[in-house]
């Protein structure tokens, strides 16, 4: 493969991220005598970006009840199943996030007021703005305003979590006014093949601004925010939204550590053994509900997603289970339909699709659903709520089909007819066939739930958010398959389920400015109203 990136000690150091799960900490002091070209720095945070994707892909897998834990491996007592959370629990979401946004404020910092670099600083303030999203959904409160001035503040004051998100969107506009209005220039730097996400395309980091947006204005319409989010609706660039599958691949190869982190992860390694996961998690009985019949029939996405799921034999389980448990499928994951094992594993569809896959880091059918919402809300950015509904199974069903390295769409002709199959097996069901909705609630659960099934194993964390935001998908009882709530929950909340995550016990050590008092159960992100 004709690598991206030419052999610097840089380059070195993104790959290397790959294989070791370290995060590059492009400048751990933006001080220091330490300096690199913004060419350089912007695909190796954008890479460590797509390798950090695992630390809020895993958590939300466990937590939106997409996976449970697998016979043979002792679980008993994991804060992943008992919810007894403190400061030194998941500590990974604060630090993978401020890890990569160092690298990406290297480059604001370095490049403000440098005009030739101007278009690596909009979509440094892009990707900036992407994190601060995630970090403010499950703390709340975060160093955004002195978070990122190195040594220069080492003990930076907490931001209040909704004029974090204002300060967000302020941000984002700005960022794509000079996208704007340099994306086409001949006398600023192209970002060229930097771009390891859009491969310089300006206007594709318009749309994807605008993505990032609207995601924002969704979770913030309730709440505080209420009356802002709903102007911010009118507000959006003219270039629209996004609606393809959003990836980063900075040159994976299967070779070395430099393969695909969901591959790396769940699958295997490059020179064959287990990924960290591969053999732990199968899924949980919950989420195969919604293709076995059990909630809702979806045979076609099913097989896409699980192995054996035609023949009826993908091991599955309760999340917290320790009893009984299904073993996972020896050899492969649960979530590889191909017919190899380890380094003999071909190229499939799917979902752990490829050892060179690109990095899904926001897929098409979530921006559907997200556009869908809006309309139902009066705010018509993109088509009316029921055909962006549509749009997004039938985008989720596209991602699922295609191979690894193989990006092609189905044609409109074999979408519509996956779409009629699926209204046609679950005829009387609301959460499919829009039309049944009768009033907003039934609509907003139907966009919701199919959001829900469109991030299986894609982005678990975002799923998690939005159940915390809406109560959807419906949870009940402790039955495997109408809760994904562990049966080992500690929680003492009404749904048996966190709020959000402590931080860590190194903030607390280190700056006297972090908010105390909180409680994981109680302690609600501002915009969680439900």
């Amino acid at each position: 493969m004709k690598r991206i990136l030419k052999l610097t000690i840089l380059s070195v150091i993104i790959f290397t991220a790959l294989g070791c799960k370290k995060y590059l900490d492009i400048n751990e002091n933006t001080n220091s005598a330490t300096e690199s070209s913004p060419n350089l720095v912007l695909p190796a945070a954008l890479n460590n970006t797509a390798s950090n994707f695992v630390t809020y892909f895993n958590y939300g897998a466990w937590m939106a009840g997409y996976q449970a834990n697998a016979g043979g491996y002792s679980f008993t007592g994991s804060t992943f199943f008992t919810y007894n959370w403190n400061s030194g629990t998941n500590n990974g979401l604060f630090n993978a996030a401020f890890s990569d946004l160092r690298s990406y404020q290297y480059i604001i910092t370095s490049t403000t007021g440098v005009n030739k670099f101007v278009l690596y600083n909009a979509v440094s303030r892009v990707m900036k703005s992407y994190y601060y999203q995630i970090l403010v959904d499950e703390y709340g409160n975060v160093p955004y305003s002195e978070g990122l001035a190195g040594v220069d503040n080492l003990t930076p004051h907490y931001d209040d979590a909704a004029t974090v998100y204002k300060s967000l969107v302020t941000e984002i506009d700005a960022a794509i006014k000079d996208l704007q209005t340099y994306g086409s220039s001949s006398v600023v730097t192209a970002l060229g093949s930097a771009d390891v996400m859009f491969k310089g395309d300006v206007t594709k980091w318009i749309k994807f601004a605008n993505n990032i947006k609207l995601r924002i204005l969704t979770r913030a319409q309730a709440g505080t925010l209420a009356s802002y989010a709903a102007a911010g609706f009118s507000t959006f660039s003219a270039e629209g939204f996004l609606t393809e599958d959003i990836t980063i691949n900075p040159g994976y190869v299967s070779t070395s550590a430099r393969q695909n982190p969901i591959w790396n992860t769940y699958h295997s390694t490059y020179t064959g053994s287990n990924g960290s996961y591969a053999a732990q998690q199968i899924p949980t009985r919950w989420i195969y509900a919604f293709y076995n019949g059990g909630k809702l029939t979806d045979a076609s996405r099913g097989a896409l997603i699980y192995k054996n799921f035609t023949a009826g034999t993908t091991p599955i389980n309760q999340l917290g289970n320790e009893t009984g448990v299904s073993s996972w499928i020896s050899g492969y994951p649960a979530w590889y339909i191909g017919v190899g094992t380890a380094l003999n594993a071909p190229e499939t569809q799917g979902i752990i699709k490829s050892r060179v896959m690109g990095q899904l880091i926001m897929p098409a059918a979530e921006t559907y659903f997200l556009l869908a919402e809006a309309a139902l809300n009066g705010h018509l950015l993109s088509g009316d709520a029921a055909t962006n509904f549509e749009n997004g199974i039938k985008a989720s069903y596209n991602y699922l089909q295609k191979s690894g390295t193989t990006t092609t769409s189905a044609t409109d002709a074999a979408l519509t007819s996956y779409l009629t199959a699926y209204k046609a097996a679950n005829p009387a069901s609301y959460l499919v066939n829009y039309s049944l909705a009768t009033t907003n609630a039934q609509k907003l659960e139907a966009i919701i739930t199919q959001k829900y099934i469109a991030l299986n194993f894609v982005n678990g964390y975002e799923a998690w958010q939005e159940y915390k935001r809406t109560g959807y998908p419906a949870v009940s009882g402790t039955a495997a398959t109408i809760t994904f709530v562990s049966l080992q929950s500690s929680a003492t909340s009404a749904d048996r389920l966190p709020v959000r995550n402590l931080y860590p016990t190194t903030e607390y050590n280190l700056n006297p400015n972090v908010p105390t008092g909180l409680n994981a159960y109680t302690s609600k992100i501002f915009w969680d109203v439900n």
